[in-house]
């Protein structure tokens, strides 16, 4: 198999294999969160309470400060590396042609050069937060396997898609098939890892705050 044959698997064949194990493991996934289902509350709700789904969604978006001050370096890679992960994934030129010929949607993109120093800053948070919960003694305990592998697949489509663009290390066919499956190992390992998070964090909180706020609670 040549490269550009290589190419053209990962192209084809491998791309709609990994988006069908992707949207399959999803709805999996969502259906088992909706399936639990919600006990009936028999209590009154309390109006004018000051919390909301809407009020607490946003509001454990944003770190408190007391919790920032003792972990700023968390809380900043952390941040970084996801609002830098979807900036180079929504915004990369040839991204939004991909998404535009499969979907039909578009949008203007941002300059390559920028793209290319936020896929940097990105992969240095990405180093950051794994070297942290390697160093700090109760991340250290407190992670597992799934933790580790959830940091490999996210940072190595960033890292090939930088080499394949550079045309770093390898013949840049066989780096940007290794792209290309890199990001189709993504998909596949997603639903079954801790990154459905992604989905499933802004239900958790906006389901929160409704609870609270039926009881008058603050959240």
């Amino acid at each position: 198999m040549t490269f550009m044959d290589l190419l053209l698997w990962a192209r084809g064949p491998a791309l709609v294999g990994a988006v069908a194990i992707f949207v399959f493991g999803m709805v999996l996934r969502l259906f088992e969160i909706y399936s639990l289902g919600r006990k009936p509350d028999l209590a009154p709700p309390r109006s004018g309470g000051p919390g909301s789904g809407w009020r607490t969604l946003w509001a454990r978006s944003i770190p408190s400060k007391p919790f920032f001050k003792v972990s700023m370096l968390t809380y900043i890679a952390g941040y970084t590396f996801h609002l830098g992960f979807f900036v180079v994934l929504l915004l990369l030129a040839p991204h939004i042609m991909l998404i535009r010929s499969v979907t039909g949607l578009h949008w203007p993109n941002l300059p390559t050069p920028l793209i290319d120093l936020v896929a940097v800053i990105t992969l240095l948070a990405l180093i950051v937060t794994l070297v942290n919960r390697i160093m700090d003694p109760v991340k250290r305990f407190l992670s597992g396997v799934g933790d580790y592998v959830a940091w490999t697949v996210t940072f190595l489509p960033l890292l090939t898609g930088y080499m394949s663009y550079h045309h770093l290390l390898l013949d840049y066919t066989l780096m940007l098939a290794i792209h290309i499956m890199s990001v189709e190992l993504l998909l596949i390992v997603f639903p079954f890892t801790k990154l459905t998070h992604m989905m499933s964090l802004f239900i958790s909180r906006w389901f929160n705050g409704d609870w609270f706020a039926r009881r008058g609670v603050a959240s």
